[in-house]
């Protein structure tokens, strides 16, 4: 008998297998990132098909088998909505350079928090701001997995996982120097 797990995740993305299955890749609340394999969730009576969409946040039960993570329910906490589509992209592209960079099946909360955090605010905030977010988020996730640290800012971005619009004013002030340093520590991961 499999144990099963409750945890909360963000669905970065996922991909088709066999004829009603797809794979996921998630970042969870307890185990990091996982790519985990839902069983005919492509069939319209599948009712985890919504709250397993790109984007969106969703509390998963998840059970390791001898194959790895299946998924054995989902229940959508909060997705961003398609219709914006910059919010959207802005995701992915986090999504993508955190499969890049994630170490695997290590929990870390300040970073599950950091993009959850993110991925409110990609919902609230207008287009404008989006560019601001994604970078706050990436230089976030680069000091969560130790690519950055705090004395290469000097500033408090880091002490929190909120994107308040006090930080994104803080963030915007300190662009130049931001996106040097996050550049540097992704040229220096040589991914």
């Amino acid at each position: 008998m499999y144990q099963k797990y409750q945890t909360d995740a963000l669905i970065l993305r996922g991909y088709e297998r066999g004829e009603a299955d797809r794979v996921y890749a998630l970042f969870t609340r307890e185990f990091g990132f996982v790519w985990a394999r839902a069983s005919a969730v492509r069939r319209e009576s599948s009712r985890m098909r919504y709250a397993l969409q790109t984007g969106a946040r969703s509390n998963v039960s998840l059970v390791r088998g001898n194959r790895g993570w299946r998924l054995a329910g989902a229940a959508a906490v909060s997705r961003i909505d398609p219709g914006h589509g910059s919010a959207v992209s802005t995701f992915a592209r986090i999504g993508q350079l955190l499969e890049r960079l994630s170490p695997g099946e290590e929990t870390n909360e300040y970073l599950f928090e950091t993009l959850s955090q993110a991925h409110e605010a990609l919902m609230r905030e207008p287009r404008e701001a989006h560019a601001t977010i994604e970078l706050v988020a990436v230089a976030r996730m680069l000091y969560a997995l130790g690519y950055l640290s705090i004395e290469a800012l000097g500033s408090a971005l880091f002490a929190q996982t909120a994107f308040a619009p006090s930080h994104l004013e803080e963030a915007q002030a300190l662009r130049p120097k931001l996106l040097s340093s996050v550049n540097k520590a992704l040229s220096e991961t040589q991914l």
